[in-house]
């Protein structure tokens, strides 16, 4: 077991330094390119990688971008907890291994929370592929229904009003099949951002280094041992990613994906070190 000392870690090493400087200037200028029409997202977030927007990049660039640039307040928050996080883990993490070993294990829970998402989303893409070919072959008010509740489509109320009234008629099965068909060019050409795969990374790293550190939390106000506290992140983000409610945007196994590599990377180093450091 590694020894914790809160006075020894400086308060803010280089490599998280330049992380949060790097994701603020990326969020500035999110913002202002956004004002010319301009949303840097389509060009560095995470595409799914049959998206034409899909570039080779963006399993590294989408770390350092946050939210969308027509909502500050959500953009704000999301990037404000993610550094906040890492500034409170990352920089004991860094202190303890020094910058270049930190980056290496950052950016590999970042990339590979986005490999875990990609296997997700090809599965769900798939699965939402083949169910709409089969629903082009049989359409009609019931399939269409049966389709947007096992598939969590949200659906205008009003359209769903006229569909009853007239049950069979052909404009309607049309439009149903227009409406699915854009819905998926949507879904895969949607951006996922943010450095949450890594910081989820960084936030197992440090439980299971440090398991019975106890963390504050907010509310309740209670000192929780951290590996309790990464247990049930863990598990709300497995429950919600199973869930997969209707509107929910968080791309839940990402941050799963950084947990695991981070898992995976410290069994590594354990094994090449040939001693014990947790």
């Amino acid at each position: 077991m590694t020894n914790y000392r809160p006075g020894n870690p400086q308060s803010l090493p280089p490599v998280v330094k330049n992380i949060i400087i790097i994701n603020v200037i990326m969020v500035l200028l999110q913002f202002a390119l956004g004002k010319a029409g301009i949303n840097l997202g389509d060009y560095l977030g995470l595409h799914y990688w049959a998206s034409p927007l899909f570039k080779w990049w963006q399993p590294l660039t989408h770390i350092f971008m946050h939210g969308d640039p027509y909502d500050v307040q959500g953009t704000l928050m999301h990037i404000g907890f993610n550094m906040l996080a890492l500034w409170m883990f990352g920089r004991v993490l860094e202190n303890m291994w020094g910058p270049r070993k930190f980056l290496i294990f950052y950016l590999v829970c970042g990339i590979g929370a986005a490999i875990c998402h990609m296997g997700v989303l090809t599965f769900e893409y798939t699965r939402f592929y083949n169910a709409f070919l089969a629903y082009q072959a049989h359409p009609g008010l019931t399939e269409f229904l049966i389709f947007i509740r096992n598939h969590h489509v949200p659906v205008d109320p009003a359209s769903m009003v006229q569909w009853n009234a007239a049950p069979t008629a052909p404009g309607q099965i049309r439009e149903s099949v227009t409406f699915l068909n854009d819905y998926y060019t949507h879904m895969i050409n949607e951006a996922t951002v943010g450095a949450s795969g890594a910081v989820f990374g960084v936030l197992f790293a440090f439980a299971y280094l440090f398991p019975n550190v106890e963390l504050l939390l907010i509310f309740p106000p209670i000192p929780v041992k951290a590996k309790w506290v990464v247990t049930v992140y863990a598990l709300i983000e497995l429950f919600s990613g199973i869930q997969n409610s209707a509107g929910d945007n968080v791309a839940h196994f990402a941050h799963l994906g950084g947990m695991l590599f981070a898992f995976l990377l410290l069994r590594i180093w354990n094994s090449k070190a040939g001693n014990r450091f947790y």
